[in-house]
């Protein structure tokens, strides 16, 4: 022993520590992956060492490698031994590696519930503090469910730390486990008013995220919050309770009027930003949700406009943002007291931080008028020009679209200024908005009909000069305009002052080097030209002008018909064949041009934007089937594809190519010092860009010589208009001439007011009127709001697709919190087994009744009666708690349909207490007999009288005596004791050990089944060690093992006439039948002679029973299901003798069956209980003297029958 002392501590003293393995990966960076997997074998072998501190030491550098990139879900039993260490610091290490590594679907986290239950009731505060931060970062429903109880027990702690922590945790089990919530809920409600302002902050801060997805569940808790409000210093308590105000508010209107006094005042007296940020934010809600058209409202809205205002103004960017954002809310409500400060968010355009700058464009939104909208695009197009980069400036384009077409074109007077300002927007070099340009161009033009004219003259102008798109090919371009031009040249040709020279404008050389879908465009309108043009030259008699447009197609649609577009050759075709056959008719002398008009008669309408959605199927059309049978090789469909088409146009492959042929050309150094000075300039202007000190004098000098002034005109011209599109497009018209035309009707207006104001008290009356209807100015033209939609559909149906959903685990937190607990709200609580002989011991921090002395019971029945009276005495219903308060007048009916119903809190108060000692209280009524039969069975059964006879082990082996959730026991029956009753069945013995199991299933995880082992040691001098538990398994059972086909190590050594528990985990795909599987058990048998080892044969057999849970039912739900109609259809009976009274034959039933008992009337009863994977089975019982018939219905017709007949072999 000495020898292998000395040994541990020099490998201790060679192992690598955690500052080493750093140290090793930065000293091996060109070898990182190697040493990282030498490292990684060591630490394997540090983990099957026995000393604790080397595992500490490898978890650890786990720890270390996980957050590399590393997988390290191998090691998460060796984690849960560390985690399970008697000393703090490898206990902490083991917590904060499983907290990094572990989740959901980690499997070892189930056997870890007693050794995280052990840590959390453990006397040191600091062990409980660390699984208690541990368990916030893993909980599983599993772990919330089983240990809700246990932290809720924390939350009363005498120490602050913990209490804290646990108040904090119940958040994450709400989560996970929301029936939790309403038996805690009266000891979070405590904490608001606790001595420690730490632990009073975190019930807030729980508290207010809960309210945050269920507001109106917490209304009750308005006064406290207000008490909170007004007499708390801590600034981020009161942030808190401030933001759940806001959500409170809308519920009820009269709570914010009381709001409005306190958030004033703090609003004037505080100096944090962040505070005084969300009570400006509060006080908005307050006003949208009161009405807001008092007098006494505006003083506080200007209050929160000019704070914001200082904000905005700050140099801190954070507090600029944040601003801003307060601004656009203030500006649904009150558009007019932040419409006066326009002047401060223009100026925001110039900041150099790009949010800032779109949120300022945000506001614009709602801050333009029919009276201010000229000058709002003037000054944003002014600093389109100057803006830098094409992302900011498209945001720019977009940002004018939107501000002009709001609302249906609401604020736009006259049209021809925004079409000027839709053509002057296509100058911009290098945009990506061209799509939208076009679209909105195409929208104007069809929908203002005295528009169309001008925009049809300008759209020609395009035209003429498409040379100057060709340039920019890309889809998204701007060449994209040349789709809305050519489109609205066709669509009104007889509006065009020069048809034929833009019939000639489509047959450009470099037209053919656009878009496909631009090309199919002009193709298909040089039709409707040529009908235009035929059609008036008829009506003149010039038959030689049709020949001659009609020749002039002939000769030039082939180039449209060699295209590399199958939609552009298909049209142009089409095309040639249709002048082909009109040339036939001329020859002929037949008049066409009527005839060819008929082609395109009719007008085209917009189509709504959910048209496609109102569109009815047809009957027996399914959209879901395959129309032709998928291909059976993709891969070879796909290359015989790609030899016909790659996917993008030529134009866009040809753009492609001339990119990476000048990525290939060798940059000069003019080139190099232009890209050198855009750095430069780049970096200056960003806010985001780490500078260092001041530059030195040698580089100032040489930054002097590097920057040519000369060189800045020149580069700054090609940053927003191109030179040659602008000189090529003279004829267009230009949103100046119309933006100061109107500056000269309005200053005419004023001059002509002023005139009429000097002529006494009416002309004044009269000219404030005039001022009061200046934004009401008509507009000249009428926007069309027809829209096409499929037959029998409006645009105001409704779509019910497009509502939101609320999240699942906000539904299951909408609770009623006022309502007093029910029986079957009580949390799951460790309780003692009725298991007859084989009875284990409850844990060490098992709180029981029944061990309490009567003088302790008599002052807590006294205390809990005090208790009782004045909490019915303080009981008051919401209305009179707001009204004493003083946060709301005097009650009315409004407020009293929220309070909850007549009740005394001591009823939930209660009720929450007999949670915290579970099933173990006794009860005060209980008998003497009863109390002699309970001493009676633990004076025999002595070889479970002492704890200290069962082995400590470590880590997930603790003997468990609380049931998993929705255990079998029923809750409904009577007292099972005197039946010894138990789950527990023989697996195995041999003249060694002996091994019996009990399976346990849980509602969370439909296709796992945990089988609790009992092992023990019936040797009087043997001790039993190196025990491995192995499972053959089949297709539908597996045990889940650490690595495939290896036997699981059961985690502890069994003394002499010792017993322990066990806990494996199998996975199981269907429960119709039984589960018979075969396994062995290895152990070695050591005693003073030396060791040998044994092995030991079972077979494990689960019955279909024990995949049952007992699920409450009420008659009414077991009505729905045995109806005719209903989803149960199986149906089964049989027939037996048995010798016992009916109560006693219920009781057993009903514990075998683990079913809930939902009706009993004399000797007849109804029983319910559903399977793990959702199979519900209902049972009637009848007993007629000694003949008991149980009729059974289920989903699953295999499942009844095998229940039915398991439950039967066990009644006789």
């Amino acid at each position: 022993m000495a020898l292998k002392r000395v040994k541990m501590n020099i490998d201790r003293v060679l192992d690598k520590n955690l500052q080493d393995l750093v140290r090793g990966i930065r000293n091996h960076k060109d070898e990182e992956s190697k040493y990282i997997s030498d490292c990684l074998d060591e630490i394997k072998q540090e983990l099957k060492s026995g000393d604790h501190q080397a595992k500490s030491n490898a978890v650890g550098k786990l720890l270390y490698l996980q957050m590399l990139g590393y997988e390290i879900s191998w090691a998460a039993f060796n984690i849960i031994e560390v985690m399970s260490s008697s000393k703090f610091t490898q206990k902490r290490i083991g917590y904060l590696t499983a907290s990094q590594s572990f989740h959901a679907d980690t499997d070892v986290l189930m056997l870890a519930t007693n050794m995280i239950r052990k840590d959390i009731c453990s006397s040191q505060m600091y062990d409980s503090g660390v699984a208690l931060s541990g368990l916030a970062c893993f909980t599983t429903p599993d772990l919330a469910q089983d240990l809700a109880n246990d932290i809720m027990s924390l939350m009363t702690s005498t120490r602050p730390y913990l209490r804290k922590k646990a108040i904090l945790l119940m958040y994450k089990i709400y989560l996970n486990y929301p029936d939790a919530l309403r038996p805690s809920f009266p000891r979070l409600k405590e904490r608001l008013e606790d001595t420690d302002p730490g632990v009073q902050c975190a019930a807030v801060n729980v508290i207010c995220e809960l309210a945050r997805k269920n507001p109106k569940n917490y209304l009750s808790l308005a006064p406290t919050f207000f008490k909170l409000m007004t007499n708390s210093s801590n600034n981020w308590m009161l942030i808190k309770i401030i933001k759940l105000f806001g959500a409170l508010t809308p519920l009820e209107p009269r709570l914010g009027k009381k709001l409005i006094e306190p958030l004033t005042n703090l609003i004037h007296s505080t100096s944090a930003m962040s505070l005084l940020y969300e009570c400006i934010n509060t006080v908005i809600a307050v006003l949208v949700s009161i009405s807001t058209d008092l007098p006494n409202h505006t003083t506080s809205v200007q209050l929160c406009v000019q704070k914001l205002r200082v904000l905005i103004e700050d140099s801190d960017q954070n507090l600029k943002y944040l601003g801003l954002l307060a601004f656009g809310k203030i500006l649904k409500s009150h558009p007019k007291s932040v419409q006066a400060h326009k002047d401060l968010v223009l100026q925001c355009l110039d900041d150099r931080d790009e949010s800032i700058r779109l949120r300022a464009l945000d506001l614009l939104y709602g801050m333009v008028s029919k009276k201010n909208l000229m000058e709002i695009v003037r000054k944003l197009m002014v600093h389109m020009e100057k803006a830098e980069g094409t992302t900011y400036r498209d945001e720019l384009m977009n940002k004018v679209i939107e501000i002009c077409t709001q609302n249906n074109y609401q604020h736009v007077v006259n049209f021809e200024w925004y079409v000027s300002v839709l053509v002057e927007l296509t100058k911009m070099k290098d945009t990506q908005h061209g799509k939208l340009l076009a679209d909105h161009m195409m929208d104007v033009a069809i929908r203002v009909v005295a528009i169309r004219k001008f925009a049809v003259g300008q759209m020609a102008i395009l035209l003429e000069n498409s040379h100057l798109f060709a340039h920019n090919s890309q889809r998204k371009g701007i060449c994209e305009i040349l789709f809305a031009a050519a489109w609205l040249c066709g669509e009104y040709a007889e509006l065009l002052p020069n048809a034929l020279e833009s019939l000639e404008a489509m047959f450009k050389p470099k037209v053919t080097s656009l878009p496909g879908h631009v090309q199919s465009v002009f193709v298909q309108n040089i039709v409707k030209l040529y009908s235009a043009i035929i059609m008036k030259a008829e009506v003149d008699g010039d038959e030689a002008k049709v020949r001659e447009v009609g020749q002039i197609l002939l000769d030039k649609l082939p180039m449209f018909a060699q295209s590399s577009d199958l939609e552009v050759q298909e049209r142009a075709c089409s095309a040639l064949q249709l002048l082909k056959y009109i040339h036939k008719l001329l020859d002929k002398g037949v008049p066409v041009s009527e005839e060819v008009s008929f082609l395109f008669a009719g007008d085209l309408n917009p189509v709504a934007v959910k048209a496609q959605k109102k569109v009815p199927i047809p009957e027996g059309l399914d959209l879901d089937q395959w129309i032709n049978k998928p291909p059976s090789k993709p891969v070879e469909v796909q290359n015989k594809a790609s030899i016909f088409s790659s996917g993008k146009d030529d134009s866009v492959l040809r753009g492609e190519s001339e990119k990476k042929r000048r990525k290939a050309k060798e940059l000069s150094e003019e080139e190099l010092k232009a890209q050198r000075e855009a750095r430069l300039q780049a970096q200056a202007s960003n806010p985001h860009y780490l500078k260092l000190g001041g530059p030195s004098p040698r580089k100032a000098e040489k930054a002097e010589e590097i920057i040519n002034v000369d060189d800045i005109p020149i580069e700054t011209l090609d940053i927003g208009m191109d030179i040659e599109m602008s000189k090529g497009l003279d004829g267009l018209a230009s949103s100046d001439k119309y933006y100061l035309e109107a500056m000269n009707a309005e200053k005419s207006k004023r001059k002509q007011k002023r005139k009429e104001g000097k002529k006494g008290k009416k002309g004044k009356k009269k000219s404030s009127a005039a001022v009061a209807s200046d934004d009401e100015i008509t507009p000249t033209h009428h926007v069309s709001s027809v829209v096409d939609m499929p037959e029998g559909m409006t645009a105001a149906d409704s779509d019910n697709e497009d509502d939101d959903q609320k999240d699942e685990i906000i539904k299951k937190l909408d609770i009623n919190l006022d309502e007093p607990l029910r029986d079957d709200e009580k949390l799951p609580t460790r309780q003692h087994r009725v298991e007859g002989t084989h009875v284990l011991p409850e844990p060490v921090d098992n709180g029981s009744a029944i061990l309490e002395k009567k003088k302790k019971k008599k002052k807590k029945e006294k205390s809990s009666s005090k208790q009782a009276k004045s909490e019915r005495s303080g009981s008051k219903s919401l209305s009179a708690e707001l009204a004493q308060a003083g946060i709301i007048d005097t009650p009315s009916s409004a407020l009293d349909l929220l309070s909850p119903p007549d009740t005394s809190s001591s009823t939930v108060e209660s009720a929450a207490a007999r949670l915290t000692n579970g099933s173990n209280d006794a009860s005060p009524n209980t008998s003497k007999k009863e109390k002699s039969r309970d001493k009676k069975k633990s004076k025999s059964s002595k070889r479970h009288k002492d704890k200290s006879l069962y082995e400590v082990a470590e880590g997930v082996t603790t003997p468990s005596k609380e049931h998993l959730s929705g255990t079998a026991t029923p809750t409904n029956i009577l007292d099972l004791s005197s039946l010894n009753l138990t789950n527990y069945r023989k697996l195995a013995a041999d003249e060694n050990l002996s091994m019996e199991f009990e399976a346990r299933v849980s509602m969370q995880q439909a296709n796992t089944l945990v089988v609790s082992v009992v092992f023990e040691n019936l040797n009087s001098s043997c001790t039993l060690k190196s025990m491995d538990f192995n499972i053959l398994d089949s297709m539908n059972t597996k045990l889940v093992r650490e690595t495939s086909d290896t036997a699981v190590k059961v985690p502890f050594e069994l003394m002499p006439l010792v017993r322990n528990e066990a806990q494996f985990v199998f996975s199981v795909q269907s429960l119709s039948l039984p589960q018979k599987l075969k396994g062995t058990l290895v152990y070695i048998l050591k005693d003073q002679e030396g060791s040998s080892q044994q092995k030991l044969d079972f077979r494990l057999v689960i019955p279909c029973r024990d995949f049952l849970v007992a699920v409450p039912c009420s008659a009414d739900s077991l009505a729905q299901l045995l109806a005719p109609e209903g989803q149960l259809t199986a149906k089964y009976s049989k027939r037996l003798t048995v010798k016992t009274d009916f109560k006693t034959t219920l009781a057993k039933l009903s514990f075998y069956a683990h079913a809930h008992v939902v009706e009993q009337m004399d000797n007849t009863a109804s029983l319910y209980a559903s399977s793990t994977q959702g199979h519900h089975v209902c049972l009637l019982v009848k007993l007629q003297g000694e003949l008991l018939s149980i009729d059974g219905k289920s989903s699953d017709s295999s499942f009844l029958s095998n229940v039915i007949d398991e439950v039967t072999e066990l009644l006789k």
